[in-house]
């Protein structure tokens, strides 16, 4: 319609039976548009909806371990993680020390470099282990 008077714009909309919406406030002059807010405000929420829709879930779980597990518990803990990120969800991978054992935490260290070694066919490091007070903590991301 070009460039009108807000009364000839809102004259224009009831005619019609629509709304007058601002657009951009902040142009000179401002932009409005006549359409039905409704059903715009209804058609923004099914997009919004659809959107959602086809998002992807990312799950974390959490595997833990301690420095001094055995051969058979290690394995188990590691066909979970595998299976955890073949389903496509990451994996937090907790070493915690207890007691003594923080005085030994060499051994944990190798330990979680051997699982980091392990998982390297199923997943990448997302972020590498980190010390935090009796806690080695990593993250896997499914490959």
């Amino acid at each position: 319609m070009g460039v009108t008077s807000v009364e000839e714009g809102l004259r224009q909309a009831q005619e019609d039976g629509l709304d007058l919406v601002e657009v951009a406030p902040q142009a000179k002059p401002s932009v409005c548009r006549i359409m039905d807010y409704s059903k715009y405000k209804y058609e923004q929420e099914k997009k919004e909806k659809l959107a959602k829709k086809h998002q992807k879930k990312i799950r974390v779980k959490e595997i833990k371990l301690g420095p001094k597990i055995e051969e058979h518990d290690y394995q188990v803990k590691l066909k979970h993680t595998e299976r955890f990120l073949s389903r496509g969800d990451k994996v937090k991978v907790t070493l915690r020390f207890r007691g003594r054992e923080m005085a030994h935490q060499e051994m944990g260290r190798r330990l979680v470099d051997k699982f980091i070694k392990d998982i390297a066919g199923v997943g990448q490091v997302e972020r590498g282990p980190i010390t935090e007070g009796r806690f080695i903590n990593t993250v896997f991301a499914p490959k």
